[in-house]
């Protein structure tokens, strides 16, 4: 497993209550980073979790916010950056799908307005104002950012026609942000298939099973999984504007 010394960086982690977020959050403690939790105002996990890290010896403290709402996001990110005392590294893993199980991509009427406002805010501009609030800080301090996509903005069905297309706009705005905050910033992403997340679980497991069988490995991905892909861009100076796929070897469906 990769392991790196991150003693005296500062890291924010968005979504970080449960799942991937968590398990990045986990890892960047475990490597010395103070790391705030970010958590919807409502979620118990996002303390429970900074009070599992701290009982370990670990550092974190909490950061309740909703990304998809620009108040919101901008004081989250301002009170993180000054409970941590600056900001080295930026997990931009807050996301939603809408929906508590996969809706097919014919079903265009499922897919209102409102899921559209709610996927768009939370999954792309959402990133973008986290990003955004706190690119003064990690210029000076030659930070990084890196996203949460998914295999669906590359090709395969995921979630929703809409799900997908926010992450395929995630991975063009870590292009687009590499570009623009280069050479002080590293911007990357992330894109994982399907993980085993509290969201996944409930999940058809026939239709899981079905992804499970299109990939190489014949496995689901781990949180761990994804927080091992994000460590290795965080620590890597020299890869800028990619999305590493992790996915098991998942050939296209």
């Amino acid at each position: 497993m990769l392991k790196a010394d991150l003693s005296g960086k500062k890291a924010l982690v968005t979504g970080a209550s449960s799942g991937i977020g968590k398990a990045i959050a986990s890892l960047l403690a475990e490597c010395g980073a103070t790391v705030a939790v970010n958590h919807l105002q409502e979620d118990v996990r996002g303390p429970a979790t900074v009070e599992a890290l701290n009982k370990r010896g670990f550092q974190a403290l909490s950061t309740p916010g909703d990304v998809s709402s620009v108040d919101s996001a901008e004081s989250m990110v301002s009170n993180a950056i000054d409970g941590l005392g600056g900001l080295d590294i930026l997990i931009n893993n807050a996301g939603t799908a809408a929906t508590t199980e996969p809706i097919p991509f014919e079903n265009l009427e499922m897919i209102t307005e409102e899921r559209w406002q709610q996927i768009l805010h939370t999954n792309v501009i959402g990133p973008f104002r986290c990003s955004r609030m706190a690119t003064s800080t990690l210029k000076e301090r030659k930070g990084c950012i890196v996203n949460t996509a998914s295999i669906a903005g590359i090709g395969n069905a995921g979630s929703s026609i809409a799900y997908s297309n926010s992450k395929a706009a995630i991975i063009s705005q870590t292009r687009c942000l590499a570009r623009a905050l280069a050479p002080e910033i590293r911007v990357n992403a992330v894109a994982p298939g399907l993980t085993r997340t509290a969201w996944t679980d409930p999940w058809n497991n026939e239709g899981k099973q079905v992804s499970i069988e299109a990939s190489l490995l014949k496995r689901m991905v781990e949180p761990e999984d994804i927080a091992q892909g994000m460590l290795f861009l965080v620590v890597n100076p020299a890869i800028t504007g990619q999305t590493i796929v992790i996915d098991n070897g998942r050939l296209p469906t």
